[in-house]
């Protein structure tokens, strides 16, 4: 353990989260792929089992998960500035890029070459999704109890239609219990491979006593929260007053507020309920308006919640007032983003430490466990609705005997859509061509088949 390697400094971690965050496609499966594939397999920076024991952490936490992981690896390793600089290069790429396309989108709506390139990058999130399923449930489903808890979370979500955060708490409840009744039944996934992360830095780290920030304490804990609460809500608190709080600005510092506390379950629960108020209730965006936000959220870095902005762009474009639409619109974006992100960083500079102080817990480790294992099936449930997505264009819904499920029409199946995914996957898990060349190289073949057309 002595000759395990230190802790990369904050200028040697730098370059690897802005590539993180260049290259974080593909919604939360992508992105959690990605991490571990550069911050545990390549690098050994954290091992397998304090990496999933963080991800079910995160997955139990309102908002994006991928950021609250980015913040919490980057929080042991570096601490409170690491932290800011994993999750802020994590967003930032991914929000000016999404705040370009929503000013492009405002000003055109329609540019046909563009949106040829899209078609060609959603069939390649399509397979990078696919390898991100395959990659975590190799590593997340030991033993047939965790594979048939997958089975089970992905037919609640998918099938059934239930909230996510219920298929998650039933999850952590069934670990728990089953862990009690067949001991080892639901043991931490990397539990099974003692010892498998002695060479990683951050249990060498804690090894030599270099983790103490990660340490529970009081006076921490209320410190992190009063600095970050503060941080989180100023602003929002501030505009209302400049305002006034009937203002278009205030209205969407609310809003967002209350959806960064509210919305668990990812970015796809989190857009049904955005959808749901910001198309019926405030009539910000139309239902074609939103649905086209989703879709540029899908085709940059960063996390899906993104079209979070994308709404509070148009919130105020629409409400421009005695400013140009668009320096509205780029405010509106800004005060979302905001009010959708820095939560995070509180989640985890406060509650990080006693997540840490309960790794060793057999009951919590069986709880997160199940998490773990019912987050396979949450990924395949998006896996699949990105698919049905990307390779049909008409999708019916079905409701029979307590089922409720969209199912694609037949006739509507995208044959170029489906061709060009198929040669991403050929691309990814083939010939492991990297996830930046393979993007580039979807785009171009969709602007050739425009141009073909």
């Amino acid at each position: 353990m002595t000759d395990a390697p230190s802790a990369p400094s904050l200028r040697e971690a730098l370059p690897v989260w802005t590539k993180i965050g260049l290259l974080s496609f593909g919604g939360p499966a992508g992105q959690i792929a990605l991490m571990h594939a550069e911050l545990v397999e390549k690098r050994r920076w954290i091992g397998e089992r304090r990496f999933l024991h963080a991800l079910g952490y995160c997955m139990l936490l309102p908002g994006p998960e991928a950021l609250q992981l980015a913040i919490y690896v980057g929080w042991l390793l570096n601490r409170t500035a690491g932290g800011i600089v994993a999750g802020a290069l994590f967003v930032l790429p991914g929000a000016f890029v999404m705040l370009a396309l929503s000013a492009l989108y405002a000003t055109y709506r329609s540019v046909p070459l563009v949106e040829a390139a899209f078609f060609g990058i959603k069939a390649a999130v399509l397979a990078l999704v696919v390898e991100a399923l395959l990659r975590i449930g190799r590593r997340a489903l030991r033993g047939r109890a965790a594979v048939g808890l997958a089975v089970a979370a992905f037919l609640a979500l998918f099938a059934f239609g239930l909230p996510y955060p219920a298929v998650v708490a039933a999850a952590a409840l069934i670990g728990w219990l089953g862990d009690r009744a067949f001991p080892g039944a639901f043991a931490p996934a990397a539990a099974k491979d003692a010892g498998d992360d002695g060479d990683a830095v951050v249990d060498a780290m804690f090894a030599r006593g270099e983790l103490d920030h990660a340490a529970p304490s009081g006076r921490r804990f209320v410190r992190a929260a009063a600095i970050w609460g503060a941080v989180w809500l100023a602003p929002p608190a501030a505009v209302a007053a400049l305002t006034g709080v009937d203002g278009v600005y205030s209205r969407i510092g609310a809003f967002f507020t209350l959806t960064s506390v509210v919305t668990f379950g990812g970015a796809y629960a989190a857009l049904s309920y955005v959808a749901q108020a910001a198309v019926g209730a405030l009539h910000w965006l139309t239902p074609s308006q939103m649905l086209d936000g989703l879709g540029l959220a899908e085709t940059t870095p960063g996390p899906l919640i993104l079209v979070l902005q994308f709404v509070g762009f148009f919130a105020a474009y629409g409400s421009s007032g005695s400013l140009p639409p668009l320096l509205a619109g780029v405010l509106g974006a800004a005060l979302a983003s905001w009010a959708t992100f820095v939560p995070c960083w509180l989640w985890i500079f406060a509650g990080g430490p006693y997540i840490e102080s309960l790794r060793g817990n057999r009951a919590l480790g069986a709880a997160l466990a199940g998490i773990t294992a019912a987050v396979v099936g949450v990924v395949l449930d998006l896996s699949t609705w990105f698919s049905l997505h990307v390779l049909f264009r008409d999708l019916r819904p079905v409701h029979f005997a307590g089922l409720s499920f969209d199912a694609p029409a037949p006739t509507s199946f995208d044959a170029r859509a489906a061709l060009l995914a198929a040669a991403a996957m050929v691309a990814t898990l083939r010939l492991r061509l990297g996830m930046g060349w393979t993007l580039a190289a979807a785009a171009a073949g969709g602007l050739a088949l425009k141009l073909l057309a």
